[in-house]
């Protein structure tokens, strides 16, 4: 067997993102031969990765993707088990490449399991390229969720990606405006979500069982302070709107504004402007 000398196993090392005793071995045993030995690490890398499907994957990015031509966006949440994999090149790269597929592929609504997109594109799949991205990387990584956003008639649409690339939001505006620039202003909703992370537009937008959960709680809350029944129901009625200055977003003090609210900003734009759909990504969620 010829010697494997450190140059082979740093060149082998730099083309596959391996350990270095994990490149020697595979070099060793491939009698050298660096295309054989990238084989039996990637046979390797998958069958660790097989056996890491199970661990909890916390960290991870968000990438968004904008067709220029036609308005559309869409958004993908990849995730990793740590933050160092989290701001690997080659993993935000397969997340740039999910968001483009994603942009290309997908139909437009609600957002979606990740799983879906793993077939696509046909030609070169992405589940192919993330299986090898497992084995190059040594981390359990999933592909967690996707949303394409098409820009209705007359709509407006933003994006905006936090810094750390961890939260991510598509927002739509309808209507003309008045006097406002309507691609500012969605850009504006779409930061305020990003921080103050609404459930709903409005309060029906909230899901039921969220709201009665809420009520409930607040119930309880004002039977163990001891108040009449009659009072009770008033004390649960102003909490209640508290609870939805939190949780719906046309409620919620503006966050660059706190002393107006989002439902302020839609009327000085303009008596038709309305927030027609938003979709917020948090990998921490």
């Amino acid at each position: 067997m010829s010697e494997i000398t450190a140059a082979a196993v740093k060149a082998l090392r730099e083309r596959t993102g391996a350990g270095m005793m994990d490149c020697k071995r595979a070099l060793q045993e491939a009698g050298g031969d660096e295309e054989q030995a990238i084989d039996i690490l990637r046979k390797s890398g998958a069958a660790k990765a097989a056996k890491r499907s199970h661990r909890d994957v916390s960290e991870g990015t968000v990438a968004i993707a904008r067709d220029e031509a036609t308005g559309a966006v869409a958004m993908v949440e990849v995730a990793s088990e740590t933050d160092f994999v989290a701001r690997n090149d080659d993993f935000l790269a397969f997340a740039n490449r999910a968001a483009e597929t994603a942009l290309a592929h997908a139909p437009t609504g609600e957002p979606r399991p990740g799983e879906e997109l793993l077939d696509l594109p046909p030609e070169a799949p992405l589940g192919t390229e993330l299986d090898d991205l497992r084995a190059r990387i040594g981390e359990n990584l999933a592909l967690t969720r996707f949303v394409r956003f098409e820009p209705t008639p007359g709509g407006t649409l933003a994006s905006y990606v936090h810094f750390g690339n961890r939260i991510g939001v598509l927002v739509e505006l309808e209507g003309a405006g008045e006097s406002t620039d309507l691609t500012a202003l969605a850009r504006d909703l779409a930061m305020h979500i990003a921080a103050s992370r609404p459930a709903g537009i409005s309060p029906d937008d909230i899901p039921e069982e969220e709201r009665e959960r809420e009520r409930r709680v607040l119930i309880e809350q004002a039977t163990a302070e001891g108040k009449p029944p009659e009072i009770a129901e008033k004390i649960v009625e102003g909490r209640m709107r508290k609870f939805y200055e939190q949780a719906a977003l046309l409620w919620q003090p503006f966050v660059k504004d706190p002393d107006r609210k989002i439902s302020d900003l839609l009327k000085e734009a303009g008596a038709d402007v309305a927030v027609t759909r938003f979709a917020r990504f948090d990998v921490t969620e």
